[in-house]
């Protein structure tokens, strides 16, 4: 797999059980193809694992309290609360529609109040955190210099860093900071807000450390993958180890740092913003069959970012007929090759694209000569539900 902080592709080794924290979603809104293609590249992992005679410990957040939220909620005059266990319903869903296998773990921030509670007092006790001179709302931040690898994730540039700081929910202009880098730890209690009582007082956690305290909860130190979409390589990511780091004293937080693509549509970029998201529930509910979206977002690679069009759905429902008209016949050509040359791509850094094509030489071959192999049909169709999640 492709490994972010080093820039190179390189072979995870897990232990008998394989452990993995993706980052979950801010459920404010449904998921859209961009969730989907996230999560669908992770679980391709997760069932390689599996294949290969792994246990895997997979862990999932949902930031179900969090500034977006918030403002959703307000803006259509609804609970917060109510908002994300809404979404967040319809986003399991979603994801058991595509047959994504779901974490063991999948833990909402307001669930783990307590801990990170915990971790930001520990950082605070240690001097990697500070409170900001304002004797209305003290808040917490953490001092990004208390992590001597600070940067190591990402690779970016401090002028890199400062962009993506503002464009991604940081706060650079914060007065009483010491660092415009510096990130929230927890943000006290302001009217018409949710907050929680503790021992850094009434307020609500900030988003990077809430990552933080899950994974470590759950997982531990040197966990195998951190993954989640390009755009939280910084600040999510490099802060979440950033904290970490500062907390155990230990580097890195996990072996591997693999992040998936961004998707568009028709060549512009997709979001909220512009209100061009293409909603997987929307798709189901005009009746496209799961199965075809789901090869439509494994026919690209999953770090390229790329764009969604109705050609592409179109090719994977062809696709997906094909395969099944091929499996549907009582033989088939030897399958034994095609599916060692189906596990040999996936290991390639998920290369999917080729995955997919030698599953229609196979079943261009089974359709055009039916072939011999009387047992080629169940084995092809086993690999590709196994393997790829798609059920024939």
């Amino acid at each position: 797999m492709h490994d972010t902080a080093t820039g190179s592709v390189q072979a995870t080794a897990p232990g008998h059980t394989a452990r993995m924290y993706v980052c979950g979603i801010t459920p404010y809104d449904a998921t859209h193809l961009g969730h989907a293609a996230t999560y669908l590249a992770f679980d391709l992992i997760h069932r390689y694992w599996r294949d290969a005679g792994h246990e895997v410990h997979y862990v999932q957040n949902v930031t179900d309290v969090d500034d977006p939220l918030l403002a959703r909620a307000q803006r259509d005059l609804d609970d917060w609360l109510v908002l994300g266990m809404r979404e967040t319903a319809l986003f399991r869903e979603d994801m058991e529609s595509l047959r994504i296998l779901p974490p063991r773990d999948l833990i909402g921030a307001v669930e783990a109040i307590g801990e990170i509670v915990e971790v930001v007092a520990k950082l605070l006790a240690s001097g990697a955190a500070y409170r900001v001179d304002d004797p209305r709302y003290p808040d917490i931040y953490f001092d990004h210099q208390a992590a001597a690898h600070f940067g190591s994730e990402s690779g970016y540039d401090e002028g890199t860093m400062a962009r993506l700081f503002a464009e991604r929910g940081g706060d650079p202009e914060r007065p009483g900071k010491r660092h415009s880098l510096d990130a929230l730890l927890w943000r006290m209690a302001r009217d018409s807000e949710p907050s929680w009582d503790s021992e850094l007082g009434p307020g609500r956690p900030g988003w990077h450390v809430e990552c933080c305290a899950i994974a470590l909860n759950r997982l531990g130190t040197g966990f195998d993958v951190q993954g989640g979409g390009s755009d939280l390589i910084f600040p999510h990511h490099e802060f979440s180890a950033a904290h970490a780091e500062a907390l155990t004293g230990e580097h890195p937080i996990a072996r591997h740092y693999i992040h998936t693509g961004m998707i568009g549509l028709n060549g512009e970029k997709m979001s909220k913003s512009k209100g061009n998201l293409v909603f997987v529930s929307r798709l189901r509910a005009d009746g496209v069959d799961p199965m075809a979206l789901r090869l439509a977002l494994l026919s690209e690679h999953y770090r390229t970012d790329r764009s969604w069009t109705g050609g592409l759905l179109d090719e994977a429902v062809t696709r997906l007929a094909r395969w099944r008209d091929a499996v549907a016949l009582p033989a088939g050509a030897p399958a034994e090759d095609v599916v060692s040359r189906l596990r040999a791509h996936l290991a390639d850094d998920l290369d999917t694209p080729q995955a997919l094509a030698a599953l229609d030489d196979w079943a261009g071959q089974t359709l055009t000569r039916r072939g011999p192999d009387a047992a080629a049909s169940t084995l092809v169709r086993t690999a590709i539900d196994a393997l790829l999640g798609i059920a024939l």
